[in-house]
């Protein structure tokens, strides 16, 4: 028995020396960055033990390669390009697993906020001067508005749980880039999680997931820009702390069009087709994926502080922040009901 006793403190010792450094295994801080969508990426991984950048980020590459190859109106061989380009109603269109994912989520945005986020809606973006075609000098008539509405409805388009997409008109166009970033952040996150990272932050764009701590073990904290036409890309409005959560804003203080001496918004109702004129300058959403904060925020901006809130109010896990410019200047909070440190 005694020699029994000692052979298992042996083997405990053993345990306890093999499993000590990587108890202890220290922690390192990994920044990758990059371009994408038109835009730039910027990800902090905190990592226990040795993690190759130079592998990571070849791996971050070609799967944000593999989310713009899909989704980006900009290559005529696109997967979105291609749908846009069918010239038949109610031929159906096969898609891949990602594609088929993001449109349903904007299929679950665009009904949840009734129809205020639109992915069918850059003809009118197009018609008021905000698209490829460059600024418009008259207004267009409101027989033009409603012609361009005809095309507009992401419930003109048919979403098949089984991989397939149709239009119920053929002339109806989509295009995501409202959340396409936020989808790419998504799709980063997953990976990462897959390698067995728990301590990140993913940014694309301005679109933000956080998830763990930072490298000294406190939440991640991330800056709101401050919503005016004159403040640098650095000026913060608010800091939040994020943790296994997403964040993303949109603003409407920089990107005006000016037609008979008078500013009209790029952010067009999809349901009136007429740029919004509801004071809201800004609208941050925190949710737990970054697609629909995204495609949330963008609808905030269109529904206005007090409809914008309530529909807050009522998804489960999401909170937002809206922010009013007022005709003196003075900017004034609207706060979900869980997001109340934002308030002042």
């Amino acid at each position: 028995m005694p020699v029994l006793r000692s052979f298992s403190a042996f083997v405990l010792m053993a345990l306890v020396l093999l499993t000590r450094p990587a108890l202890c295994a220290e922690r390192t801080e990994v920044k990758l960055a990059g371009r994408t969508m038109g835009t730039t990426y910027h990800i902090t991984v905190v990592a226990e033990g040795r993690t190759d950048p130079a592998v990571l980020q070849s791996e971050v590459d070609t799967l944000l390669e593999g989310v713009n190859a899909s989704m980006s109106t900009y290559r005529p061989d696109s997967e979105i390009s291609r749908f846009n380009g069918l010239s038949e109603a109610d031929a159906p269109f096969a898609v891949s697993d990602g594609f088929l994912e993001v449109m349903q989520a904007a299929r679950e945005i665009f009904q949840l906020s009734g129809g205020a986020w639109d992915g069918t809606v850059l003809p009118l973006v197009d018609l008021w001067g905000f698209g490829r075609a460059g600024e418009q000098k008259t207004l267009p008539s409101p027989g033009e508005i409603e012609r361009v509405r005809e095309r507009v409805g992401f419930n003109r388009i048919s979403v098949n749980a089984g991989g397939f997409l149709s239009k119920k008109r053929a002339d109806v166009t989509v295009d995501l880039a409202s959340i396409a970033k936020g989808y790419g952040v998504d799709q980063v996150a997953r990976m990462l999680e897959n390698k067995a990272l728990r301590d990140f932050l993913v940014e694309i764009g301005g679109e933000i997931y956080a998830s763990g701590h930072r490298e000294d073990g406190k939440p991640w904290r991330v800056g709101i820009n401050r919503p005016d036409p004159d403040a640098a890309a650095t000026a913060v409005y608010k800091v939040v702390a994020l943790k296994n959560e997403a964040m993303a804003t949109s603003g409407d203080y920089r990107n005006f069009n000016e037609i008979g001496g008078r500013l009209y918004s790029h952010i067009i109702d999809p349901r009136t087709g007429y740029p919004v004129d509801n004071g809201v300058v800004s609208a941050s959403v925190f949710a737990p994926t970054c697609t629909l904060a995204d495609g949330l925020a963008t609808a905030m901006m269109v529904m206005g502080p007090e409809k914008g809130i309530g529909l807050l109010d009522l998804i489960q896990g999401v909170e937002g922040l809206i922010v009013v410019r007022h005709a003196d200047g003075r900017l004034e909070n609207f706060v979900s009901k869980g997001a109340g440190a934002l308030k002042d």
